[in-house]
């Protein structure tokens, strides 16, 4: 799940990236919407693409390597809690860089980061100790954590799992409706 956030990190950035570059976001000061509605509206499209992703990701488990799934609800609000850091992160990147390249390198070092230090790539068990140490600051983390608590049915875990990428997710969210923000309220160009 984790290796594959790379790909959900530029979904993310290249929707509100092109937008901006594109001039869209120019058009729209003349809405009466708000930054955190425009958001909203593109972030629907966007979940709806990254969750479907995940799942194609748990299906072929299933189908290819016999993966179990004995607790289908659980796997399912990691993946969609997951799902919406990811979107947060990529608004977040795509409202802060000012290319493509700016964004594709972003996001290179954003997934592989994420996977990583997270223990998604590799289990934290075979990297240094520091890389354990540090690993629960990565949304990476919590969402193998969640991942692999859902999978066993520990419905705690999993829910600490998922409020710790909510909670980032919101953060993040904030953070890129603040960025398209100007002093009015109104959306501003980027």
């Amino acid at each position: 799940m984790g290796s594959f956030s790379l790909l959900a990190l530029s979904i993310s950035g290249n929707a509100i990236l092109t937008e901006r570059l594109g001039r869209t976001w120019d058009r729209l000061r003349g809405t009466p919407l708000r930054p955190a509605e425009l958001l909203l509206g593109k972030a629907v499209p966007v979940l709806t693409a990254l969750l479907a992703q995940q799942l194609l990701i748990v299906g072929f488990g299933v189908c290819v390597f016999g993966l179990r799934v004995p607790h289908p609800f659980l796997l399912l609000g990691v993946l969609l809690s997951w799902s919406c850091t990811l979107l947060a992160l990529g608004a977040l990147l795509g409202v802060l860089v000012r290319t493509m390249g700016e964004l594709s390198a972003a996001y290179d070092i954003g997934g592989m980061l994420l996977s990583s230090v997270g223990g998604a790539l590799v289990p934290l068990g075979v990297l240094p100790a520091w890389v354990a140490d540090v690993a629960p600051v990565s949304p990476g983390y919590w969402a193998a954590h969640g991942l692999r608590a859902a999978l066993v049915g520990d419905a705690r875990t999993a829910a600490v799992a998922c409020g710790t990428l909510l909670g980032v997710a919101v953060v993040c969210a904030a953070l890129a409706s603040v960025r398209l923000q100007g002093r009015s309220g109104r959306v501003v160009a980027l």
